[in-house]
């Protein structure tokens, strides 16, 4: 069942701004960069937000969240798909430029979108 969440709430807002730093954090960790597109990653952090204050961690926005049938009161994810997930360290950033959800680009990548708009123009 889809919980709501008042995306306007103080609560809502507060972790916005956290989760914001949050991805500015693992950016900077991992030598990657925000994907080109702004609508992107606003939506991805909103995602990674919402998640956090519904579920108390910061699931991958793209993956279903679904309670844990061991654990009551706890969810799980698809993969365990916390951010920054496994399968985006390990095989979708190296592998492809950036992770499912897109927020986090090797430079690399961005270079190359960046080239791409370009040669669009």
């Amino acid at each position: 069942m889809m919980q709501k969440l008042d995306m306007s709430s103080p609560e809502f807002l507060k972790e916005l701004e956290k989760t914001k730093k949050f991805t500015d954090k693992v950016i900077k960790q991992f030598g990657w960069e925000y994907h080109p597109m702004e609508d992107v990653n606003e939506g991805v952090i909103m995602g990674l937000a919402r998640h956090k204050v519904l579920y108390g961690k910061r699931f991958c926005p793209c993956f279903m969240v679904d309670p844990d049938p061991v654990n009551e009161g706890k969810f799980v994810s698809a993969d365990d798909r916390v951010c920054p997930c496994p399968p985006a360290i390990e095989k979708e950033i190296p592998e492809e430029g950036k992770c499912h959800c897109g927020i986090f680009c090797t430079p690399e990548y961005v270079a190359e979108q960046a080239q791409k708009t370009m040669e669009s123009l």
